[in-house]
């Protein structure tokens, strides 16, 4: 079973930044396709960012240029660094890991972007 464990949420001004991390448990890290998706309050859930697990990624148009998906497979983690943040981007923020026609979910971390 995997398990997916984020941090990184937290409250920050617009123009700000925010790094949020996520730590899987279990050997099949490296050979996954590792995901972001958000949920803002009364919208649907979104794809924001994914990287698989030969580093190539891709990004909802709202956030290319200002968001940054990375993994580190010897840590069993990947990254979203978020900059230029905007409240729009307001949203509880979700890990995932794609392996063999399964989703695993990490519990969400609250990001909010507000003055």
């Amino acid at each position: 079973q995997v398990q997916l464990v984020e941090s990184g949420g937290g409250l920050v001004q617009p123009g700000g930044s925010l790094r949020l991390s996520c730590v899987a448990s279990g050997s099949i890290f490296s050979i996954s396709v590792m995901g972001w998706y958000r949920q803002a309050p009364g919208k649907q859930r979104e794809l924001v960012a994914a990287i698989t697990s030969g580093g190539r990624t891709n990004y909802v148009d709202s956030v290319k240029g200002r968001f940054t998906i990375s993994r580190d497979n010897a840590k069993n983690t990947v990254f979203l660094q978020m900059n230029s943040l905007k409240p729009e981007d307001t949203a509880v923020y979700y890990c995932t890991l794609d392996w063999d026609r399964q989703t695993y979910w990490g519990q969400g971390t609250q990001v909010t972007v507000s003055s």
